[in-house]
C-alpha cells in the first residue's frame, strides 16, 4: 500500500470513528429527524402513505459522505420512531473502496413495515444494510411517485442530497444503536 493511500485510510478511519464525539443531543436528533421526515413527506406523498402503514421508521436526518481516490466513507446519526414514540438512537457508518471523489450530505429513512422486519435491527450488534434480503430502495420516477408494490420488508428513501459525489466502489453500511448525549 502506498504512503498516500495509508494517509487516506487513516483520515477515513478518523472521520468515521471521531464524528460520534460531536454528535447531536437526543432532543436535537428528534427535532432534526421529524423535520427531515416532513421534508420527505412533502416531496413524496407516497412516502407519507407508506409511513402511515409502517410499524417503525428509522430516520437519519443528515448523513455526510466523502470519497478521495480509492477510499470513502459516510456517517450519520438517527432516531427510530415506533408508533410515534422514540424507540432508540442509531448511527450509520459506511466505508467504501473504489475510484471516487467528492462529498455530499443527504438524509435517508428506513420504513420497517412489520414487527418482524424490525427484529433484525433490534436483535443485532450491528445491522448490515446491504445484507438485508427484504430491503427495497424506493425510486422516484418521472411522475414523482415511489414505485413500491408490497407492504412487507424494509423500504428505504434517500432524499435531500447536497453536494457532488462521483464514483464506483464496493460499500458496506452498518447501523448500530447508541446513546446520544442529553
Amino acid at each position: 500500500m502506498k504512503f498516500s493511500q495509508s494517509i487516506l485510510l487513516l483520515a477515513l478511519a478518523s472521520f468515521l470513528f471521531t464524528t460520534g464525539a460531536n454528535a447531536a443531543s437526543a432532543l436535537q436528533l428528534q427535532t432534526d429527524s421529524k423535520t427531515a421526515l416532513e421534508q420527505l413527506y412533502a416531496a413524496n406523498p407516497k412516502a407519507r402513505d407508506l409511513g402511515q402503514k409502517a410499524y417503525a421508521i428509522l430516520i437519519f436526518p443528515t448523513v455526510v459522505k466523502f470519497g478521495v481516490v480509492m477510499v470513502g466513507g459516510q456517517r450519520g446519526d438517527g432516531v427510530l420512531w415506533e408508533k410515534g414514540q422514540v424507540a432508540g438512537y442509531y448511527n450509520t457508518t459506511s466505508a467504501s473502496y473504489g475510484p471516487q471523489i467528492g462529498g455530499q450530505s443527504f438524509s435517508y429513512a428506513l420504513f420497517f413495515m412489520t414487527k418482524e422486519d424490525l427484529k433484525g435491527l433490534n436483535n443485532s450488534a450491528g445491522f448490515n444494510l446491504g445484507a438485508s434480503p427484504s430491503l427495497v430502495v424506493a425510486d422516484k420516477g418521472v411522475s414523482g411517485s415511489a414505485s413500491l408494490y408490497t407492504l412487507q420488508g424494509i423500504k428505504a428513501f434517500i432524499f435531500g442530497q447536497k453536494g457532488l459525489m462521483a464514483g464506483l466502489g464496493l460499500q458496506g453500511t452498518k447501523i448500530s444503536q447508541y446513546t446520544p448525549s442529553n
